[in-house]
């Protein structure tokens, strides 16, 4: 018996639907996932940091490059690096800012470890109210930059590494779609889930990028504050985890739940 005439792929050809591969109507966010002004902001961003790398590159002297250009891994390297790069971040403050904004945006965009220890040391070099701004503006500008990589290439990595922690995360998502602000604000603020994750998983799961920068931008402010803060006592400092005690902790996930209050406040009345 032949098939009928007039099938669902015919019908797809007709009207140039979407299943059709060939269709004369393309989804132009298709053909590439960044918008207009996401590009502009991604390309911002990597001009910023190849031109701040190649400053401080350029001014310091060869000599101190051993010394100076070295991540560290340790509070010990982290109070050696103080020690030998003070003197050249007082002689040379604007390339120094610029260079250490573009490894600390380098660090976060390729998810490599050691940012606390950046924290750390822009409190001990410029002090709470310098530092703290010194470093949202750097932790922003480098999950900005995730969030547009990820958003080219990242879900296949993202599937691999968290493929049961994503399905859960685009499950609450899709849930809190109404305050969704509140929600990144909460897990920004509260370590609920590792920073490199939300990165990562924000454009796959469709969080847009305007509330992704300013939940970003106000909720690592309180653990910001706290790192920076430690990093004016480095030398009395034993180890990474005491700036995270259980004290600490609390205060942190008391301050998330101002931030998701009014969700809870909305779930409960629709219970009721």
């Amino acid at each position: 018996m032949a098939p009928p005439k007039g099938g669902r792929d015919e019908e797809s050809l007709v009207s140039g639907g979407e299943d059709w591969p060939t269709s004369k109507k393309p989804r132009s966010d298709a053909r590439f996932p960044l918008s207009r002004w996401e590009m502009a902001v991604a390309f911002t961003v990597f001009l910023t940091l190849i031109f701040g790398i190649i400053s401080i590159v350029v001014t310091m002297p060869k000599a101190e490059y051993d010394k100076i250009l070295r991540l560290p891994r340790n509070l010990s390297d982290l109070r050696a690096l103080k020690e030998n790069i003070a003197v050249y971040a007082k002689d040379y403050p604007t390339k120094f800012i610029l260079g250490y904004c573009s490894i600390y945006i380098l660090m976060q965009t390729f998810m490599i470890p050691g940012t606390i220890f950046m924290s750390l040391l822009a409190g001990a070099l410029f002090g709470v109210g310098k530092g703290l701004v010194l470093v949202v503006f750097t932790a922003t500008s480098g999950a900005s930059s995730c969030y547009f990589i990820s958003k080219l290439i990242g879900k296949p990595l993202a599937s691999w590494l968290w493929s049961e922690k994503l399905r859960y995360f685009q499950a609450e998502i899709a849930k809190r779609r109404e305050k969704l602000l509140n929600y990144m604000l909460f897990l920004r603020i509260t370590p609920s889930l590792p920073n490199l994750f939300i990165n990562l998983a924000s454009p796959i799961v469709d969080i847009p990028f305007h509330i992704f920068f300013f939940a970003t931008l106000v909720g690592l402010i309180p653990a910001s504050f706290i790192t920076v803060r430690a990093g004016l006592a480095l030398g009395e400092l034993k180890s990474v985890r005491d700036l995270y005690d259980f004290k600490t902790l609390v205060v942190l996930f008391l301050i998330g739940s101002v931030a998701i209050f009014p969700s809870l406040l909305k779930r409960k009345r629709m219970y009721e």
